[in-house]
């Protein structure tokens, strides 16, 4: 009798301590692995959901940047470290192209991905010609001189995946030139070296203002209150949005409550005004997926790369 009072009591207090840890998770600080450098959109926009949690939490978030191959030389490290909850990395697309054309034996489900929290619109840019003024034009004459379009990417990045879903939607043939950088892109833009690239508001938007350069589409879902007036890629024709996204992710392993409690607490941070508007003010759209909508979200993405990793390594 004493025996299965015994064993029954031990269910009780099993039963009772994933909430009681859920509900005291973080007990200390937690490190977070930006694998990138300081100053860039990642470490600016990771930076922003530290100080939340930390006020959220109670405890301290370090960020520890650890930059290096595109993301990878961090998140190699981050995959060896324990899975405890207490230390927490950032991804973006940029993992998924890097293991789809060799770059690192990482994905997206080496890691658990806990919430997505930030969104960069992505818009279309084309340089002043004789040939083309909006995306329309651009298509038509894309389709009637195959390979005439030069497209400024960064090759095998972000850039490049989002000019080759555009080709691959619209039945088109364009030529790839490499910069290593957004601000190498719009200047090759400016200087006519270069037809159309990709990439943020931010980017661009003084030479758009002044006249220079000009907004053909934008790769969200609805348009932009940044600029009203620039269509929406799904207006046009094609059913994809292009954005670069960052989230929240925890190692393998990490016990189901604690991914639980921490997708809790990010929740809380993505409500708070002060958040909401300094990712706004750095660019980026505040937005919040849980575990389920933000591993949907990857595992789709990661199938239309895998469709494209040829054009990725052409």
């Amino acid at each position: 009798m004493f025996r299965k009072i015994a064993v029954a009591a031990g269910l009780m207090a099993a039963a009772f301590a994933a909430p009681a840890q859920a509900q005291s998770y973080p007990e200390k600080p937690i490190e977070f692995i930006v694998p990138w450098g300081p100053g860039g959109g990642s470490d600016t926009l990771m930076r922003i959901v530290a100080q939340g949690l930390t006020e959220e939490t109670g405890q301290a978030i370090p960020v520890i940047n650890m930059p290096g191959v595109g993301g990878n030389v961090g998140l190699a490290e981050f995959a060896k470290r324990p899975a405890d909850g207490y230390t927490i990395s950032q991804i973006h697309e940029g993992l998924l192209v890097s293991n789809q054309t060799g770059i690192t034996e990482l994905n997206w489900d080496s890691f658990i991905p806990v919430a997505l929290v930030a969104s960069s619109p992505q818009y279309l840019t084309l340089s002043k010609n004789d040939n083309f003024s909006n995306f329309e034009e651009m298509v038509a004459y894309a389709k009637a001189h195959p390979g005439a379009v030069r497209a400024g990417v960064t090759l095998g990045g972000i850039p490049h995946v989002h000019i080759a879903m555009i080709e691959e939607a619209m039945g088109l043939q364009f030529s790839y030139v490499g910069y290593t950088d957004t601000g190498e892109r719009i200047r090759a833009l400016m200087g006519g070296n270069i037809d159309i690239a990709i990439g943020d508001i931010s980017s661009a938007k003084q030479f758009v203002d002044n006249g220079d350069l000009v907004y053909a589409a934008v790769g969200t879902a609805e348009r932009t209150d940044d600029a009203p007036d620039v269509p929406t890629l799904k207006e046009l024709g094609m059913d994809a949005e292009l954005v670069i996204t960052r989230g929240v992710v925890l190692p393998k392993g990490t016990p189901q409550e604690t991914v639980d409690a921490l997708e809790a607490h990010i929740e809380k941070v993505m409500q708070r005004e002060d958040v909401i508007k300094l990712m706004k003010n750095a660019g980026a759209d505040p937005v919040f997926y849980g575990q389920e909508k933000y591993s949907a979200y990857l595992e789709k993405l990661n199938a239309t790369i895998a469709k494209l990793v040829g054009k990725l390594e052409g």
